[in-house]
Parts: C-alpha cells; structure tokens; sequence
C-alpha cells in the first residue's frame, strides 16, 4: 500500500495550497471523491488479510478524516476571503447623491409620520422625542399604572435587566413616555405631537413587535374636550382627504386620561374591502381623551389649574388603509420591489397647503 504519510502531506499541501473555493473543490475530489486517491485505497482493502485490512483500514480512515477537517478549515478562510472581496465590490458611499437611472424610494412609514406631522404643525404643533429604552416610571407609573395595577396587563411587554440603581427598564410600549419627559422639562403651555417605534411581544398579519405610534399631547389653562374633538375631526380630514369624513366618539377606559373615548371614522365594508368616507360603516383608528389629574400631579403640574387632551394611533394601520397596503409584515420585511411598489419619491414631501401626496 502506498506511504501513507507522503500521501497525507501531499493531499493536505493541495488543500492548503487552494487559492479559491473551485480550486478547494477540485482538491477534495482528487483525494476524497468516487475516484479519488484515499476512495481508490479504500477499495483495496479487500485484498488484504483480516489483520492487515483493520490495521490499513483505521490508518485510511483517520487519513481521511485529517483531508476533510483540512478541507473545511480552508473552506471557512476562502469563504471569508470571498465575502470580503464581495462586500469590497459592492460597497456603496452613502454621500453619494442617488444615481438617476436607480432613484430611491421613501419607506410608507416615513411618508405617513411626514404627512401627520404635516397636519399637526399646521395647528401649532411641535415635534418630541424621547428614548427608546425607557424606565418603569416614565412608561408605566407616571402613566396612573402603579405597580400592581391591572391595566398594566394589557401590555405585552419586552422588559430589560435592570439598572445599577435597581429602576426597572422596559422598551417603551407607547410613545407616551414622551409626553411625561415634556411635561417633566416644559412648562405649560404644552403642544407636541410625538412619533416613534414603540414595542409589544405580539406578532400576526395585523401585529408586529415593533411598531410606530404618533401621540399628541395639549395642556393649557382652557383646553377642553370640544377642542379635542375638533383637532381630530379636521386631522382624519386632512390625512384621508375627505371632507366629509364623520368621526364617531365612544367612551372607553385609558389609566392616562379621564374621561376617555376611542375614535372610529366612516367607512364602507362592501366586497370586503375597507373604503374610507361617509358610508354607513365604522372603523376604530385611534384613542384619546382628557389627560388624567393624577398624570399632571405627577409630572409636577397643577391639576387645578391646568388640564389637557392626550391622543394616539398607530402609523402603520392609517398607513395601510390610505395607501391599500394589506400585509402589516411587508413594512418590516425589506423587499425593494414592494418598497419599489408602494414607496414615494424623495422629493415628494408631504405639505398641507399643496397636497399630502402628488
């Protein structure tokens, strides 16, 4: 039988010597395929006596074993080789002004927070933000949710370990932990709108983990529910463009405001397929109401003195039914030609005075 040991240098050199992974291929077959040199031994066995052919057969088999251990070490080093040479040749400068012959595309989620804002800036509005990651206090007992309490349950809620300090930390499961951070750091007169991801352990046609809120908080001297009232009605006008547009307020519960009302708009379910406007059907789109004394106390404002109005709504739901998009999942899924399909021209940037969308 062939010198075992000169057979395996060189087998192993061929391996190593591989300078892309065709090559590393051509190399295993040479030594390990059908008609390979260690596959060629291996069929000699049989001529051997019993001795002889265990003895041959363990060497042949950890002489196999040593080539393909080989074979996939350098296989991970040409591999990683490739992708960087790969990821060198498709490198993009992000500087670079987009190439007319490939524009890109504004996300519909994007669009839509520009439109709301659009809306709400045109009735004094203004922009907050806060983080992400918030503390129990900020998300939830500032919120009227003391420890304990059941409304807490309706949260499905991703929680963080804790700080160093011992406060628990959560992802924010609303964008209301704005509205405390203003309140906390604003006097009033407050009016801010406050768009953001929000996060929820929920996952379905209609439910992903993460999502996107936009809240609205007023608190002044005179705000009362009727104003409330009219900032909606002439919001859902101007996003849907409907004039006509009925909106409908049911009362419903929220620890964060007292009293509260869900808001449902007009639609049509004819065919199975939602239409908004004035068409005898009701679809709920939002929640708001009149901010709680016990969240003003709280963030340090005097509840006999001032008051105010809450509301929010998710950004993909509107989103979907404006622009008849019928998979909540296809935001989140990174696909160009539905982006392609269904996002927006850069320059076309929502304004209320010339029109929301083109």
């Amino acid at each position: 039988m062939e010198d075992l040991a000169a057979l395996r240098d060189e087998l192993i050199g061929a391996v190593e010597a591989a300078g892309d992974l065709p090559a590393l291929d051509q190399a295993r077959v040479a030594a390990l395929g059908r008609k390979g040199r260690i596959t060629d031994l291996m069929k000699t066995l049989g001529t051997l006596d019993a001795e002889a052919r265990r003895r041959a057969g363990q060497e042949l088999n950890a002489l196999k074993d040593a080539v393909a251990a080989a074979v996939e070490q350098r296989q991970v080093v040409l591999a990683g080789r490739d992708l960087d040479r790969r990821l060198a040749a498709e490198r993009v400068d992000l500087t670079l002004p987009v190439r007319p012959e490939r524009p890109g595309r504004i996300h519909p989620i994007s669009q839509t927070i520009d439109e709301m804002v659009a809306i709400f800036a045109e009735m004094g509005f203004a922009v907050a933000e806060g983080p992400d990651v918030e503390d129990d206090w900020h998300n939830f007992e500032a919120l009227n949710f003391p420890p304990g309490h059941p409304a807490r349950e309706m949260q499905d809620t991703f929680y963080l370990p804790d700080r160093a300090d011992g406060a628990r930390m959560v992802l924010r499961t609303h964008t209301s932990p704005v509205q405390i951070r203003t309140m906390v750091s604003q006097k009033p007169p407050i009016r801010i709108v406050a768009p953001g991801r929000t996060y929820r352990s929920d996952y379905d046609m209609t439910h992903t983990p993460m999502f996107h809120q936009i809240e609205g908080l007023v608190v002044d001297e005179t705000t009362h529910m009727g104003h409330l009232k009219g900032c909606l009605v002439e919001f859902a006008r101007a996003f849907f463009q409907v004039d006509d547009l009925p909106l409908r307020f049911r009362p419903s519960f929220f620890p964060f405001t007292e009293p509260s009302a869900e808001v449902d708009i007009g639609c049509s379910r004819a065919g199975g397929e939602i239409k908004i406007g004035n068409h005898g059907d009701w679809l709920e789109i939002l929640g708001c109401g009149m901010v709680h004394p016990n969240v003003l106390e709280a963030c340090g404002i005097d509840s006999t003195r001032y008051q105010g109005f809450a509301f929010g709504m998710g950004i993909e739901r509107p989103a979907m039914l404006k622009y008849g998009i019928p998979d909540l999942r296809t935001f989140f899924e990174s696909d160009l030609r539905w982006l392609k399909h269904y996002g927006f021209v850069p320059l076309d940037i929502p304004n209320v005075a010339f029109g929301l969308t083109s």
